[in-house]
């Protein structure tokens, strides 16, 4: 899909992509859905993975995988299209589309507004949230040491890009910054909401387990629905082939 381009291209592209951006209210959220993406160190297959919870039980009720072909380099700022290509892939997969997004990076916490949750929300038409594990962009003050503190990212011009989130004490913060048909303050709400007993929120934690259970032959690909549904903050999530 973006094999050809280059990173002068790729970057004149996030800037017209940029231009859909919109940023709204979702109202009556009932499911969610984290998605990730895993590979083998220089191969070109990726394992993309979206799944679906309810919310804000956190109940997993189905997910979706897939593998797609990219020899797109992997660079800083240049994630959407590596991982983009295939998470659409999977997203087609899903009959029953969730409310919201969180995909694992940066929404419009980017040089160019365009991280790999605004890529895909513009492409999916699709409400999304980047929850991204280190700082890419922006400038950030640290949040208190304690659970939920906050603290907000501005670029130089002083435009508030997203939040620093303190989702356990004595643990790294995390980077929330509404991707695509959602605002800044309702995508820091909504991930506090998805927090478990770890660091990452539950729907981008579970994506990140499955795609690598995926990628080393444990589960197999397409569609699958969860019976019984299992709440991910209380059990111990056991998919059989």
């Amino acid at each position: 899909m973006y094999d050809h381009y280059n990173f002068d291209e790729a970057a004149a592209y996030q800037i017209e992509l940029a231009k859909q951006l919109q940023f709204s209210t979702v109202d009556n959220i009932s499911a969610i859905a984290g998605a990730d993406i895993s590979f083998n160190k220089n191969s070109t297959t990726m394992y993309a993975g979206i799944v679906i919870l309810t919310y804000p039980g956190m109940v997993l009720k189905s997910f979706a995988l897939e593998t797609y072909e990219t020899s797109f380099p992997y660079k800083a700022g240049f994630l959407g299209f590596k991982e983009v290509p295939a998470l659409l892939k999977v997203w087609e997969l899903i009959p029953n589309k969730p409310d919201v997004v969180v995909l694992d990076g940066n929404g419009i916490l980017h040089p160019r507004r365009m991280g790999v949750a605004s890529h895909f929300g513009i492409l999916a038409n699709q409400a999304t949230i980047g929850c991204a594990k280190s700082l890419l962009h922006g400038q950030n003050h640290q949040p208190q040491n304690v659970k939920f503190s906050t603290a907000e990212i501005k670029n130089n011009a002083g435009e508030m890009l997203g939040f620093a989130l303190r989702t356990k004490s004595n643990c790294a913060p995390v980077y929330i910054s509404a991707g695509h048909l959602i605002s800044q303050e309702e995508s820091l709400n909504i991930i506090k909401k998805c927090l478990g007993n770890y660091r990452i929120p539950e729907p981008t934690r579970l994506a990140h387990n499955l795609v690598n259970d995926f990628r080393l032959g444990k589960i197999k690909a397409g569609f699958h629905e969860v019976t019984p549904s299992l709440p991910c903050f209380k059990k111990k999530i056991l998919i059989e082939n």
